[in-house]
C-alpha cells in the first residue's frame, strides 16, 4: 500500500502510516475505540512519558538495559514532553480498561524516536523494543495509573495557583468592604447584621480550605505503584526496582514520589484518584455557592437586594436594552456543575474494579485531568472579570440594616426574647425600624442604639 509500512504482532499483519512514529498495536487500537472521539489528554501521556524516563533509569542502573539504548529512550521521552509529538496519540480515551491501548502506543512512539535516532527506520524493533525495551519492567497495570497520579500532581501546581488567586481577590474585598454594614440573611430572611466584608472573608475561608482539601489529596498520589508488574506483586523485577523508579522520577519532576507501601492495593484500588476527584468537586461547590450569593447580593437592580455591583461584560438580553447579567458568575457555575459530573464518573469508575485489577483507569483520568483544567479557568475567570471589579452599594445595604428585622435581636442580652418578639411584630406591623420603637418607647436612647449598632457585627474575624 502506497504511503504504508507493514508491521506484524500476534494478530497477523497490518498496515501502518509510513510516516508514524506509533506502530501496529496503535492501528488496532485505531480500529477498535472510537466511542468518544476524544484522545487520551496529553497531561497523561507526559506523566507516561515521565515514568518511562524513570524505568529506563532503573534499568540502567541494575544493569538490565545498556546506557546507549537508556539514553535514547530518555531523550525520546523528552521529545514526547516538548509537545511535538502530540499528533502521535490518536487513541480514543475510552479504551482498554487498565490503558493497555494508550501504554502500547507510547512505548511504539518511544521506540521507534530512540530507533531512529541510532540509526535504525520507523517500524524497526531491533535495536529499540517498545515492549522488552521502553516497556521492560513495567505492565499497563502500573503504568497507566502511576501516569495519572503524576499528571494529576502536576496539574495541582496550577490548581492551587488558580485558587489562591481567587482567594487574594476575594480577601482584598473583605478589606475593601470591611465598614460596609448589612443585614445578614438567613433562610432568606432578615437576621443579625454582618459586614459586607465579613461575608467576602468567609468565602475566601471556605476555599482556604479547599486547598488544604486538594494538599492532602495530591500528598497521596505521590505514591506510585510503578514496577508492581500486573497485580502489584512485582513479579519479573528485582527488588531494588520500585525504590529506582520513585527515586529517578522524583530527580526528573522534582516532587516527592515514593513506592507504594501495598503494591497490591494501590493496583485494585483507584480511591487516591477518587480522593482528589472529591476535593475538587468540594471546591467546585464552594465556588458554585459563592456565584450564588453573589448573583442573589446583585439581583435587581431595582427590584433586586443589588447590596453589590458586578462588572458589566456583556448586554444582558436581546430583546431588554440596557439590561445586565451576572454571566461570569453563571458561567463559573456552569463550570463548578461539570466538575460535580466528572467527580460522579470518577467515583463510580472508582468502584467498579473487581479482584485484583479497576479496569476503568481511563474514565478515571480522563475527569480528573478535566475537572483540574477547569477549576483553573473557572477561578481565574471569576477572580478577575467578576471579584476584582465588584463595587458595593453602601446605601443600599445601610438601608436593608437599618429596616432589618433581624437587627431587634441585638436587644436580646437586654430586654430577652419574649419582649424582643414583640418588637419585631410591631416593626413589621408599623414598618417603623427597631430604632424609632425603641427610642419612643424610651428603651434605650440614639447613643445607646448606636452603641450595640457598632458591636452588632462581632469581633474581626
Amino acid at each position: 500500500m502506497s504511503g504504508t509500512r507493514i508491521e506484524k504482532d500476534s494478530f497477523g499483519e497490518l498496515a501502518v502510516p509510513a510516516d508514524a512514529y506509533y506502530g501496529v498495536h496503535t492501528c488496532r487500537s485505531l480500529h477498535n475505540f472510537d466511542a468518544a472521539g476524544e484522545t487520551v489528554p496529553p497531561e497523561i501521556i507526559y506523566g507516561m512519558a515521565k515514568m518511562k524516563i524513570a524505568c529506563a533509569r532503573a534499568n540502567e542502573q541494575l544493569a538490565l538495559i545498556d546506557r546507549k539504548k537508556g539514553d535514547a529512550i530518555v531523550a525520546a521521552c523528552e521529545r514526547v514532553l516538548s509537545g511535538e509529538l502530540d499528533d502521535q496519540f490518536p487513541i480514543d480515551c475510552f479504551h482498554a480498561g487498565s490503558g493497555t491501548s494508550s501504554n502500547m502506543n507510547v512505548n511504539e512512539v518511544i521506540a521507534n524516536v530512540a530507533n531512529e535516532a541510532l540509526g535504525g527506520r520507523r517500524g524497526d524493533r531491533g535495536l529499540v523494543h517498545p515492549n522488552d525495551d521502553v516497556n521492560k519492567g513495567q505492565s499497563t497495570n502500573n503504568i497507566f495509573p502511576s501516569a495519572i497520579r503524576v499528571a494529576s500532581v502536576d496539574l495541582t501546581k496550577p490548581t492551587l495557583k488558580a485558587l489562591r488567586q481567587l482567594i487574594a481577590r476575594l480577601e482584598e474585598k473583605a478589606a475593601e468592604f470591611a465598614d460596609v454594614i448589612k443585614s445578614g440573611r438567613t433562610h432568606l430572611q432578615d437576621a443579625v447584621p454582618v459586614t459586607l466584608g465579613q461575608e467576602f472573608a468567609a468565602w475566601a475561608h471556605a476555599l482556604k480550605k479547599d486547598v488544604k482539601r486538594i494538599e492532602r489529596a495530591r500528598d497521596n498520589l505521590l505514591e506510585i505503584g510503578e514496577g508492581g508488574n500486573a497485580i502489584g506483586t512485582g513479579v519479573n523485577t528485582k527488588k531494588e526496582f520500585r525504590p529506582l523508579i520513585a527515586k529517578y522520577l522524583a530527580e526528573f519532576t522534582g516532587d516527592a514520589y515514593r513506592p507504594a507501601e501495598n503494591g497490591i492495593e494501590i493496583t485494585q484500588f483507584l480511591t487516591d484518584k477518587g480522593e482528589m476527584s472529591s476535593a475538587l468537586r468540594l471546591a467546585a461547590i464552594d465556588i458554585g455557592k459563592i456565584c450564588n450569593d453573589l448573583r442573589l447580593l446583585c439581583s435587581g437592580p431595582n427590584t433586586g437586594l443589588a447590596e453589590i455591583v458586578l462588572p458589566p461584560v456583556e448586554p444582558g438580553s436581546s430583546i431588554m436594552p440596557g439590561k445586565i447579567n451576572p454571566s461570569i458568575c453563571e458561567a463559573a457555575n456552569m463550570a463548578m456543575i461539570q466538575i460535580v459530573g466528572n467527580d460522579a464518573a470518577v467515583q463510580a469508575a472508582c468502584a467498579a474494579g473487581q479482584l485484583e485489577l479497576n479496569t476503568h483507569m481511563p474514565v478515571t483520568g480522563l475527569n480528573l485531568v478535566k475537572s483540574h483544567r477547569i477549576l483553573v479557568r473557572a477561578s481565574v475567570m471569576l477572580a478577575e472579570k467578576c471579584i476584582a471589579g465588584i463595587k458595593a452599594n453602601r446605601e443600599r445595604c445601610y438601608t436593608f440594616f437599618e429596616t432589618s428585622g433581624g437587627l431587634a435581636t441585638i436587644l436580646n442580652p437586654k430586654l430577652g426574647y419574649d419582649k424582643v418578639s414583640a418588637l419585631v411584630k410591631e416593626s413589621l406591623a408599623t414598618k417603623k425600624t427597631a430604632r424609632q420603637l425603641v427610642v419612643e418607647k424610651g428603651i434605650l436612647t440614639e447613643a445607646e442604639f448606636d452603641a450595640l449598632v457598632k458591636n452588632s457585627t462581632g469581633p474581626n474575624l
